[in-house]
């Protein structure tokens, strides 16, 4: 008796018929794929092979929009009707290996100054990298339990971490795979374009060269109103102030390119592997210790974030308008533990 064909089944013939016939999935495609995925309606040897042939394909636009589009509809209903409108979206999907997150310190400074925040991202799916989980407990603070204590920390704080598993457990999940495939996934990257709380200003970081057009093709897919995209330090939404640093913006569905300048000289000798210490962060912060790489980090970071919003009208306006939020921070707010 002949077996019946999975329905998942023709997602992964798309992508596997080979160099003449195999094919992008459509949006749509992309969108009723992943949702099946996340319903866990797939067996496991669809899941490997589906992802490792996006993986091998390389994503389109239209499907890291499609499968962000999935997980919004999937947690659409999760989300309580108290949660306060967010200002900034600042995804985490990386972690870090050489620099600690200052980027997190950059959002801290929005979120003194009255932007909420909402930081989402994953932990611990690469080892001896520094994720912002653990970042925030050398820091006294605690990532989101849940969609309400996320709304809570909004509320009381201007900023949340949701971790991936509480955001979508699924996807928690599917990120951590990579011990047992060998490789990352496109659960790597779609999660930056989700957006969960719907920000009106999305910044994102990616490691590698030439992908700049697929997240901001996938911004404009999915109807982001401010966004930016950078080779990020570590592939985080921090500027790499050693270098100079393309930026590539979507405003109003136009994209449009700066290029920043270099603020420092690029460190010579990176932090040995284990030796990030979450603890100067405050130091920093609290302007017990001087990091000049890291306060450039800071302040440079700061001012990409908020040139995106619309908040300058040059990247030298952004830069001293971070500068003076910098100044102005707060500096009791991360006591001495």
């Amino acid at each position: 008796m002949q077996r019946q064909e999975h329905p998942f089944a023709r997602f992964v013939a798309i992508l596997g018929r080979g160099k003449t016939k195999q094919r992008h999935l459509t949006f749509d495609e992309a969108r009723e794929s992943m949702a099946m995925l996340l319903r866990r309606e797939t067996e496991p040897e669809q899941t490997g092979a589906f992802l490792m042939l996006l993986r091998l394909k390389e994503e389109s636009p239209d499907e890291i929009a499609g499968f962000a589009a999935a997980v919004r509809d999937v947690i659409a209903d999760a989300i309580p009707a108290s949660m306060p409108e967010v200002a900034f979206d600042v995804p985490s999907y990386a972690g870090k290996r050489k620099q600690l997150p200052w980027y997190l310190l950059a959002a801290f400074t929005l979120a003194a100054h009255g932007r909420k925040v909402c930081m989402h991202g994953a932990e611990g799916h690469t080892a001896g990298r520094l994720y912002i989980g653990e970042a925030l407990a050398a820091l006294g603070r605690e990532m989101a339990a849940s969609w309400d204590d996320a709304a809570r920390q909004l509320e009381r704080e201007n900023f949340t971490y949701i971790p991936l598993s509480v955001l979508q457990p699924r996807l928690d999940e599917l990120i951590n795979l990579k011990p047992i495939l060998g490789l990352r996934s496109p659960v790597n990257t779609f999660p930056r374009l989700i957006n969960p709380l719907k920000a009106q200003v999305m910044v994102n970081g990616i490691f590698h060269r030439g992908f700049l057009e697929t997240h901001t093709g996938a911004a404009i897919r999915l109807g982001q109103e401010r966004f930016c995209v950078f080779r990020g330090e570590g592939g985080e939404p921090e500027r790499r102030v050693g270098k100079t640093c393309e930026v590539a913006y979507v405003s109003d569905g136009e994209e449009w390119r700066e290029r920043w300048p270099a603020m420092v000289d690029e460190p010579r000798v990176p932090v040995e592997e284990g030796a990030l210490d979450a603890r100067l962060l405050a130091a920093v912060w609290r302007g017990e210790a001087v990091h000049d790489y890291g306060e450039a980090a800071i302040i440079g970071t700061l001012a990409v974030w908020l040139r995106t919003a619309g908040d300058a009208g040059s990247m030298e306006q952004a830069e001293a308008l971070a500068r003076e939020m910098w100044k102005a921070r707060p500096r009791q707010l991360l006591a001495a533990a």
